[in-house]
């Protein structure tokens, strides 16, 4: 017979009696007070709790309050201490212990660069629309006063960033935020918000502005584009002139300095030369008073030299059968001084000696006389 079958009057197989329920509440809760009373309770009344377990419990609670009040400030962070909500101190990175539900400690980032965002459309001084954005980069240095000078340093940084790029914008015209005015805009935008964010003390230090590619409204961004394509054009052009301005002046001035040297130097020669003559002359005057005669056939014999000697030369004979005898001395000569031009150049003088001697006294003789000393000096 099945144990829960009618009839059964014996026990279940786990050891209870027939229809057993649920352990009574009371009966859980009066073993546990004994367990950890004196041993002594009374059904119907609160337990008795002895001292050891309430110190058990009071330690327990203690040691939680403990460890839980150990914490870590990250090494970019600062702690900002509060007691009660009033701030009391700044903590440095590492690990630290406060008392808890007595302090509070809100951990500050300020080594990393945060960037506040700032764009809309705005009128310029020539009264256009531009679409314009910017990002601001800043770091907080101070943590208290990034707390506790205003409600909220986020949301001030950002509406004083966007008043100052209106007030900057709203002073500049459009052509110059569109091209070449970008630089000096960025600029005027840091120092004016600088300006507007250094009395509230936030905290906060301005790293960098950077202004991003303003654009003009949809329905003249065409128009715009071609004037921009045709300024910067302008400003290849003119950086290309300039190239050249600076290849070709170096090259000007060279050509103008070798020029005002030459004409220093032949300004020299020929004062020189003047000076050379006047000294010759001043020389010469005694000498012709002396012998008159002497004097003015040296100077045409010195004159017949040199004329000579940059000259074709031909030889007449004059009284023989009539017929003209042609003599190359001049490819003689340039012969000679090819194959040894030291002896060509002594040829010469000779020559010259010989022409010195012979022409004043006799006249007729001194065209025989020259070329037989050049025949002469052909065979040789």
């Amino acid at each position: 017979m099945a144990w829960n079958e009618p009839g059964n009057k014996g026990n279940d197989p786990w050891g209870g009696k027939k229809n057993q329920g649920p352990p009574d509440l009371d009966d859980v809760l009066k073993n546990i007070f004994k367990r950890f009373g004196n041993g002594k309770g009374n059904m119907g009344g609160t337990p008795q709790f002895n001292n050891q377990f309430i110190g058990l419990i009071l330690g327990a609670v203690v040691a939680i309050w403990f460890i839980s009040g150990f914490y870590t400030v990250k090494e970019a962070e600062r702690g900002v201490v509060l007691r009660f909500g009033k701030y009391v101190d700044e903590v440095d990175p590492g690990l630290h212990w406060k008392p808890t539900f007595i302090d509070n400690v809100i951990p500050i980032d300020i080594n990393n660069t945060r960037t506040q965002p700032a764009s809309g459309s705005m009128l310029t001084q020539d009264e256009n629309v531009v679409r314009v954005e910017m990002e601001v980069q800043y770091r907080v240095t101070n943590p208290y006063h990034y707390l506790f000078s205003v409600t909220d340093a986020n949301s001030s940084l950002r509406e004083a960033v966007d008043s100052a790029l209106r007030y900057v914008i709203g002073h500049n015209i459009m052509d110059d935020i569109l091209t070449t005015g970008r630089e000096k805009i960025r600029q005027d935008t840091r120092d004016e918000l600088q300006r507007i964010v250094e009395p509230y003390q936030l905290g906060l230090t301005i790293v960098d502005v950077n202004f991003l590619p303003a654009r003009p409204p949809e329905e003249v961004k065409d128009a715009f584009d071609d004037a921009i394509s045709a300024q910067e054009d302008e400003e290849r052009y003119i950086r290309e002139a300039e190239a050249y301005a600076r290849e070709k002046e170096p090259i000007a001035r060279g050509l103008a300095k070798r020029m005002e040297q030459d004409a220093i130097a032949y300004s020299q020669r020929v004062e020189l030369e003047a000076e050379g003559k006047v000294a010759r002359f001043l020389k010469l005057l005694p000498e012709y008073r002396a012998a008159p005669n002497v004097t003015r056939d040296r100077l045409y014999i010195e004159a017949m030299a040199a004329v000579f000697l940059h000259t074709t030369k031909v030889l007449v004979d004059t009284k023989g059968s009539g017929n003209m005898l042609y003599l190359p001395l001049d490819k003689i000569i340039s012969k000679s001084n090819q194959v040894k031009s030291n002896q060509a150049i002594t040829n010469e003088q000779k020559m010259n000696n010989t022409i010195t001697e012979t022409v004043p006294s006799n006249p007729a003789s001194f065209g025989r006389s020259l070329r037989g000393d050049q025949v002469r000096q052909g065979r040789n």
